[in-house]
Formats: structure tokens, sequence, C-alpha cells
């Protein structure tokens, strides 16, 4: 008899895949040069998966995270409501701790972890 997880097994299952990808997002991040200011940071609109330096540049990066792309893509999940929400974000984070960056702007990380190997990791800059 085969045993289907449904319930809190399949929401741990998916905030397990969600730090795996926050992981490797990160990991990816720091060794491309950028450095990592917060993490999960939340406030009552929501919540910002890392915010990075990049020189001048403050970034609000949403990382996505995918076994397999049947119910699509990391890039399909960021809509133009998604996109707005982070710039706020963005912008709350920076009052939040006095910050005046010079410019912000808003990066993906997709992570498709396959069942075997290593992840694909892309890191799409400056979401429009």
């Amino acid at each position: 008899m085969t045993t289907r997880q449904t319930g809190p097994a399949t929401a741990a299952s998916r905030t397990a895949l969600g730090a795996y990808g926050e992981a490797v997002a990160e990991r990816h991040l720091v060794e491309a040069g950028l450095l990592v200011l917060d993490r999960n940071w939340r406030c009552d609109e929501g919540e910002i998966d890392l915010v990075l330096r990049e020189g001048a540049v403050l970034v609000v990066c949403e990382v996505k995270t995918r076994s397999s792309v049947r119910s699509g893509t990391p890039h399909e999940a960021i809509t133009d409501d998604k996109l707005d929400r982070l710039h706020r974000l963005g912008q709350r984070w920076a009052q939040a701790r006095g910050v005046r960056p010079a410019e912000t702007r808003v990066d993906l990380v997709a992570v498709l972890r396959p069942p075997r190997g290593a992840a694909v990791v892309e890191h799409v800059r400056g979401l429009c």
C-alpha cells in the first residue's frame, strides 16, 4: 500500500526545499561578490528572502526553488504584483535600517533541484 503525503508533511517538505534553495542562492551570490546584509526580513507587507549589496547598489533578491518545472518555472512565479511588492519592501528595508542606497534593484535567483546531481542556479539581475 502506498501512502500519500498531505498536510503538514507536504508543508514541511516545501519549507525544507525553500530553505535549501535560499542557502544555495546565498552561496552563489556571495561567490559572485555580493555582500549579504539580511536574510528573510519581514514586515507587515511581506518578506524579502535576501537583502544584499553589490557596490553601491542595494539588491532585493527573491529566491524561487523548484524540484521540477511541471507546475511552472521560477520565473513565472514573479508576477507584476510580486515585483511591485518587492520594490516597496526594499524601500521599507532601507528606511528601517536608515540606509540611503544610490540604487535599488530586484533580482531573482532561480534554483532547480533535480532528483540527482547538483542544483541548477540562475541569477537574473534587475527584474523590471
